[in-house]
């Protein structure tokens, strides 16, 4: 039997505060990173995992990957496969781990690293990409993947089985739709913070010719420079003539998203900046260029601030959007029960792996809200599109109303990167050998390992991010 021998954790850093990728009002200063890790074995199994930060602070989280992936060591890989869920719950359950959370913050982020490599290990071993391993689960198994401890009273294993047992009609039917048409996507690349007008202008009518017809704006730092960008990105997706020779949307996939006359639909996101008054009043200002909804307007662990905004915005016709940073399960359990928010947004490394992810989906489809995963980060591209799939193929059946992110970044680095179609559409992973499509390149390794990479010891990235 196959053995978990060891495991490697790498400290990755992509230098994007040098263009302003990935810059929002909070966050203005990032530079894109993975705490790695890549489980190994006796046999030809491995296993990739990463979880994402945004710079400083990422060797933290490798210390802590590194304390979690130990309790991997000497595993068989057959007994943790035949049950993840139990898997799941083993590695969360080492109670002096468990004491610097629990479950959240950096040991948590840290365990959705192993957590991962573990499914991609799983999934490889079965020579199918993670979305159709779970795909050709059985409800029953579905469930015995699924964390529920702790949110027994929002969704039981029952009822979620029964949910689950309901969506198996139809199944190979939108597996048909799906990989013919894509997963539907948004863009956030138009508008990150740090982008001049001009960029932001060129980079919307490139996301037009691209198919897309969901965009997301940066906002929250000045009202006035927000009013004017949004301004800009709604004359030009609202342009009939800039539209001109994209596919018209179909029209169930506008419903209640203040769609403009091309079928274009606008985002915002405040990334954590205000509080609560001060998020309906801003808001409240920009409400005159339709945004479908406000995403991350407070703090993302303020339930109550969310329902509060929530139920402001509505005469604004604005929805609330969060889950970004919403640290675990438990959190999104209490947003679902308060009625905070009207889109759902799951982080693929938030949240403690593919299990918890799990109970989250099928909290959200009992509750009857879409599923939006966040995707603003090296890698959560290439993890999410697994998991939209999986929510759209086997929990909620809503492809509709949901959209994707998508962020046209660092995806060179990746040797399965996610890819996007002619309509602006995520592109189903096929390779029965790319797991959950979180295999960097050696050469990205190479040239990004932080500190000692190419790149990060070379004279000019010392100069440039000051770290001489």
């Amino acid at each position: 039997m196959t053995t978990i021998t060891g495991f490697k954790v790498e400290d990755l850093r992509f230098p994007t505060s040098l263009t302003g990728d990935g810059t929002d009002a909070m966050n203005q200063e990032c530079d894109y990173s993975a705490a790695y890790v890549t489980l190994l074995t006796d046999g030809k199994d491995l296993g990739y995992g990463m979880t994402f930060t945004i710079g400083r602070g990422n060797d933290i989280v490798c210390g802590a990957v590194t304390k979690v992936a130990e309790r991997l060591v000497g595993k068989k890989t057959a007994d943790l496969f035949a049950d993840m869920g139990a898997a799941w719950s083993y590695l969360l359950a080492d109670p002096q781990l468990r004491w610097i959370g629990p479950e959240k913050g950096v040991i948590h982020i840290a365990t959705a690293a192993v957590v991962n490599a573990l499914w991609d290990m799983y999934a490889r071993h079965e020579r199918k990409p993670l979305w159709q391993l779970i795909y050709d689960f059985t409800p029953e198994e579905f469930v015995k993947a699924t964390a529920f401890r702790y949110i027994t009273d929002a969704i039981t294993p029952a009822e979620a089985l029964e949910l689950l047992k309901s969506k198996q009609a139809g199944k190979a039917e939108r597996l048909a739709r799906v990989t013919k048409e894509g997963f539907p996507s948004y863009t956030t690349s138009v508008g990150w913070f740090g982008y001049s007008d001009e960029k932001v202008a060129r980079l919307t009518r490139e996301a037009i010719a691209g198919g897309f017809n969901h965009f997301k704006v940066k906002v929250g730092a000045d009202v006035k420079d927000d009013a004017r960008r949004l301004k800009l990105v709604r004359s030009i997706i609202d342009d009939p003539k800039e539209c001109a020779a994209r596919k018209t949307p179909a029209p169930e996939t506008l419903v209640d998203k203040n769609a403009g006359p091309t079928g274009s639909v606008l985002m915002i996101d405040a990334n954590q900046v205000w509080d609560v008054d001060q998020a309906v009043k801003y808001v409240a200002e920009l409400a005159e260029f339709k945004p479908w909804f406000i995403e991350e307007p407070t703090a993302p662990d303020d339930i109550l601030g969310h329902a509060s905004i929530r139920k402001q915005l509505k005469p604004y016709g604005v929805g609330v959007a969060t889950g970004e940073h919403a640290h675990n399960r438990m959190v999104f359990k209490q947003l679902l029960q308060a009625n905070a928010i009207d889109v759902c947004q799951i982080d693929s490394c938030r949240l403690a792996g593919v299990n918890e992810i799990l109970a989250v989906l099928l909290m959200a489809a009992k509750f009857g809200v879409p599923v939006c995963p966040h995707a603003g980060g090296v890698g959560l591209c290439e993890y999410v599109i697994h998991l939209s799939l999986i929510d759209y193929l086997c929990v909620s059946g809503s492809i509709d109303v949901n959209v994707l992110e998508y962020v046209d970044h660092l995806h060179e680095n990746f040797e399965f990167p996610c890819s996007i179609n002619s309509d602006g559409h995520y592109n189903v992973p096929t390779n029965p050998d790319e797991g959950y499509s979180i295999a960097i390149k050696e050469s990205s390794k190479a040239e990004f390992v932080f500190p000692h990479g190419s790149y990060w010891s070379s004279p000019e990235a010392k100069k440039a991010h000051k770290l001489e």
